[in-house]
């Protein structure tokens, strides 16, 4: 019986480890992470949000800004074309 509480005991220890240790990964390393905290204030700024349901989801505060910037548009210079009008 004390072998089997011992086990009990150690297991549900195991799991609180592994448990806090996925907690600490997921939400407090990039939330106390400089580069990740530049990383969301420079693309806007971003929140946690609860929806009527109780869901925790991760909602930007506007746009997030893109890595690359947009793209300019081309210019293509016009040809020189003989145009030749017959009268009819």
């Amino acid at each position: 019986m004390k072998r089997k509480m011992v086990r009990i005991f150690l297991i549900g220890t195991l799991f609180g480890v592994m448990i806090t240790a996925a907690f600490t990964y997921v939400v407090a390393i990039p939330g106390n992470n400089t580069h990740w905290q530049t990383e969301i204030w420079e693309r806007g700024g971003g929140a946690w949000t609860f929806d009527k349901h109780g869901r925790v989801g991760w909602k930007w505060m506007v746009d997030p800004i893109p890595d690359t910037p947009p793209a300019k548009p081309a210019v293509v210079p016009s040809s020189r074309t003989n145009v030749r009008t017959e009268k009819l």
